[in-house]
């Protein structure tokens, strides 16, 4: 691929994710009450079997420094969505569980999300 075509298709991804997050952010916090990193906490450990999982594997699913998923999952417990748990063979691991009311507000917000990011990317 022609360098020049390599940066064309770089800045139009690059736009494309930052009207798609603007717009997500922006849906989310009005109706539901939730930024979009905290959505998708939600939606990773609604994915989960258990509703469950590290703090490592988190990060790594949604992309987060350890700093920002740890402001993030602490804003989401503030809230009483998602609680924390030391692991029991490992106490340097701490898991991150969902809880009944974080699972009903993404059971609310996950049409706005889906809207969203379908109406965006449609264009």
């Amino acid at each position: 691929m022609p360098e020049e075509v390599a940066v064309k298709t770089w800045r139009e991804l690059s736009r494309q994710f930052a009207a798609l997050s603007w717009a997500l952010e922006s849906a989310l916090k009005e109706q539901h009450e939730l930024g979009m990193s905290e959505f998708e906490v939600l939606d990773r450990l609604v994915e989960d079997e258990h509703r469950c999982l590290r703090m490592q594997e988190l990060g790594e699913l949604i992309h987060l420094s350890q700093s920002a998923l740890s402001r993030t999952v602490a804003r989401l417990e503030k809230d009483g969505l998602v609680e924390r748990a030391l692991c029991a063979t490992d106490r340097r691991g701490v898991y991150v569980r969902l809880t009944d009311p974080g699972q009903q507000r993404h059971a609310e917000a996950r049409p706005t999300h889906r809207r969203v990011i379908n109406d965006t990317l449609r264009g």
